[in-house]
């Protein structure tokens, strides 16, 4: 709901006022308060990114979201080398369709996806493709759905397979299936991830929580429309972290880790190393991102 009727002193409202939604031009002068902004799950904790620094940690193991946008499509990524921790590096070789290596790729791996050596078993650690599959989403905080759009990057333990019953502890392909076998669309409903303790990578499962009110959903709908969801399911994490800026040459590359670990790279910085981020609980943390 607008709040412009009190900042104009209860005056009758013209349809643009009163909707609420601001245009590209009010955005663009106010500038992004969503720019940079993650949800990482490295470490099997929730963890808030901001502008590639690590800001804040939950203690809990679920965490409810709106999900406002998804990448059409599952993605790819490689990297090359070790991974050292503190090192920023996009990846070798991206594909954002899942089938071509993206044309910004510093070093495409093969013409087609499906025909690569580094998409063979094997050919990451043991027997995991040093190739990942992963799924951008663009979410937002149940308790802020008008606030921060932020990008979770989910690995493939978090996409595929069976999970248990319905609606309870589902990788997020059955957990979409399920909630379009019951006509509900999963940016009308508040989603609760949840880490699987029993996984040794970090994994997420997810389950409805409730449906969003009509204003929610609205709320929701404009959000999945912003710039702010388009780039989070765009962009690379890395992309994300450094808002676009290419990688240092001279980096050494993160690890071929399995699809199931997150070796995603974090900015560096010339400054003595800080503090680790002190854990929070989800309560806590939302409150501390409403930035």
């Amino acid at each position: 709901m607008s709040n412009a009727m009190t900042l104009f002193g209860g005056a009758k409202l013209p349809s643009a006022l009163s909707s609420g939604d601001m245009d590209a031009t009010t955005k663009a002068l106010a500038g992004s308060s969503s720019a940079g902004h993650r949800i990482s799950i490295k470490g099997s904790a929730f963890r808030m990114i901001v502008d590639g620094k690590e800001v804040a940690v939950s203690d809990d193991r679920a965490m409810n979201i709106v999900v406002v946008a998804a990448a059409p499509t599952i993605n790819r990524q490689y990297y090359e080398g070790t991974y050292k921790e503190g090192v920023v590096e996009s990846p070798l070789c991206w594909s954002q369709d899942g089938k071509t290596p993206d044309a910004a790729s510093a070093k495409p791996q093969s013409a087609s996806c499906d025909s690569c050596s580094q998409n063979i078993a094997g050919s990451g650690q043991g027997e995991s493709r040093a190739c990942r599959f992963q799924q951008r989403l663009a979410v937002v905080l149940e308790g802020e759905i008008d606030g921060p759009v932020y990008q979770l990057a989910l690995p493939a333990t978090s996409l595929f397979g069976k999970g248990e019953a319905n609606n309870t502890k589902l990788p997020l392909q059955a957990y979409a299936r399920f909630l379009a076998q019951n006509g509900a669309p999963i940016t009308a409903v508040v989603t609760e991830m949840r880490f699987d303790v029993q996984s040794a990578t970090p994994k997420l499962t997810f389950k409805a929580v409730r449906p969003l009110s009509d204003d929610e959903y609205a709320s929701s709908v404009a959000q999945g429309n912003s710039t702010e969801a388009r780039d989070a399911v765009k962009l690379t994490v890395f992309q994300t972290d450094s808002k676009g800026k290419p990688a240092p040459a001279a980096n050494p590359a993160p690890a071929k880790g399995g699809d199931g670990v997150e070796t995603e790279p974090v900015a560096a910085s010339k400054a003595k190393p800080a503090a680790p981020a002190a854990k929070r609980s989800a309560a806590e943390v939302v409150a501390a991102w409403d930035e």
